[in-house]
């Protein structure tokens, strides 16, 4: 997993975490990088390694984490949040949403690739995510199961 990918799900994360205001959003990137850097971290090392390579991801991903949150302004995580929730509500797999902040330029699409149903009976989407801030395109996937209030939340795994 590339440092553009941990930016990409720190960005999925603060939209679908909640919007935070201008000077909160670069915290919220920081911790969103970190944990979303540290699972990563933990899935290459072993061992010793493992510590080491978790540790390594914490602070790769509070990094990344911290500058999309400086790159992505209100209304970019507004328009982000909204149509990420309403098309892992309601697109069905493969079909591609996308938003657009014309004050910004800054803009982005989702777009599910897959649906399942955990054993719990917890509905679960995997999706593939773009974000496209000062003209460079960075891309993820990711998974997303619907909480008991309806909203969607990044899982690992």
């Amino acid at each position: 997993m590339s440092l553009s990918k941990f930016a990409l799900i720190a960005a999925v994360g603060l939209s679908l975490a909640a919007c935070e205001t201008t000077g909160e959003k670069q915290g919220a990137g920081t911790i969103i990088g970190a944990v979303g850097g540290a699972i990563a971290g933990a899935q290459f090392g072993k061992g010793d390694g493992k510590l080491a390579a978790t540790a390594v991801g914490t602070l790769l991903g509070a990094f990344v984490g911290s500058e999309v949150g400086r790159s992505l302004d209100r209304a970019d995580q507004l328009a982000m949040a909204q149509t990420t929730q309403q098309t892992l509500e309601a697109a069905p797999s493969g079909r591609t949403n996308s938003w657009r902040n014309p004050d910004s330029g800054n803009s982005g699409t989702i777009t599910p690739t897959r649906t399942y149903t955990k054993n719990d009976g917890q509905p679960c989407r995997e999706f593939q995510q773009t974000v496209t801030i000062g003209g460079e395109i960075e891309e993820a996937y990711g998974t997303a199961c619907r909480q008991a209030d309806g909203t969607w939340k990044i899982v690992n795994g």
